[in-house]
């Protein structure tokens, strides 16, 4: 197949470009590096079946050729990225789905969506199964991002209902991993970056909110299963093993043998989800999947690309 993948210099792109291109795929990437880098497929230069097109995908996109898919993965995705780049969050969620699946429905192709547990918002359901239609501020600070991928998801079902478009969606739950971004203000490269340093690890809040939290081939693996599979409605891909922040920490303290401990700050948004855990009976069912890398493998996997990621800028 000669795939397309949007945001294919970000982190969880570019694992999926490595995947693909594993399984004899071509793969075309294409990334306007407003998060992204091209450090994240440097690897992949001079890759026979990888190219690579620096270009916004909130503008009109020209593949010359043959497309069987599109996977659509170009987004900011950290809350850091929502209050610097709220307008670009919100139009490549409008904007940029609706030209990808422009795209798809031209090529015949089939399109998956990389939406997000953050549909699900602040929740009132625990966990979260599909059939939950969230608990979403829209006019607050993360409403950029959740109401982009809301958007995206109900323009995918219209061009799946109304054009015939072959379409997946997938609901995507904390995933971590190496090419994570050190800054980009999620909890696990702040965490693990803080540990390196031998610094205190800041906790916003009281450490009671709880995430799950995914290693990227778990996520990988999923996302491929369902491009392939028949389903149309949206899938939870996430780890439902639940730690609040304050066992997360402790966790990553110990595996960095960091002794300075945690501090507490304020909440830095006040919509900031206090609980957050997929219900994966439908992946289970639907493409015998379920997670595999355990939080603490996941993170001795993760830890020594953040500490060469450090040693390299000259922080460590």
């Amino acid at each position: 197949m000669r795939i397309l993948i949007t945001g294919g210099a970000g982190f969880l792109g570019s694992h999926l470009c490595d995947r693909f291109l594993a399984e004899g795929h071509t793969v075309i990437a294409m990334d306007n590096l407003i998060t992204g880098s091209t450090d994240n497929i440097a690897h992949l230069a001079g890759h026979p079946r990888f190219l690579f097109i620096h270009h916004d995908v909130t503008n009109y996109i020209y593949i010359e050729g043959p497309i069987d898919a599109v996977l659509h993965f170009a987004s900011p995705a950290s809350p850091i990225d929502y209050l610097e780049l709220p307008i670009q969050t919100l139009k490549v969620g409008a904007l940029g789905t609706h030209k990808a699946l422009g795209l798809a429905r031209a090529k015949g192709a089939r399109f998956l969506l990389a939406s997000t547990s953050e549909v699900y918002g602040d929740p009132q359901v625990h966990p979260q199964p599909e059939s939950y239609y969230g608990h979403v501020n829209p006019v607050g600070p993360r409403g950029v991002y959740d109401e982009a991928k809301r958007f995206a998801e109900a323009m995918t079902m219209a061009y799946h209902t109304y054009h015939g478009v072959e379409t997946r969606i997938v609901r995507i739950f904390n995933t971590y991993g190496p090419r994570m971004r050190l800054r980009d203000g999620r909890v696990v490269p702040n965490f693990i970056s803080q540990a390196l340093r031998g610094e205190p690890l800041t906790i916003y809040g009281d450490g009671s909110q709880t995430r799950s939290f995914q290693y990227v081939s778990d996520l990988v693996e999923g996302v491929y299963r369902l491009l392939f599979s028949d389903e149309v409605e949206p899938v939870n891909i996430g780890n439902p093993g639940e730690f609040t922040i304050a066992e997360f920490a402790q966790i990553v303290n110990e595996i960095t043998g960091n002794k300075a401990g945690v501090i507490y700050r304020d909440l830095r948004t006040k919509d900031d989800p206090q609980v957050r855990q997929p219900d994966i009976s439908k992946a289970r069912r639907i493409l015998q999947w379920e997670p595999k890398v355990s939080l603490r493998e996941g993170l001795e996997l993760t830890i020594p690309w953040f500490r060469q990621e450090l040693q390299r800028r000259g922080e460590l």
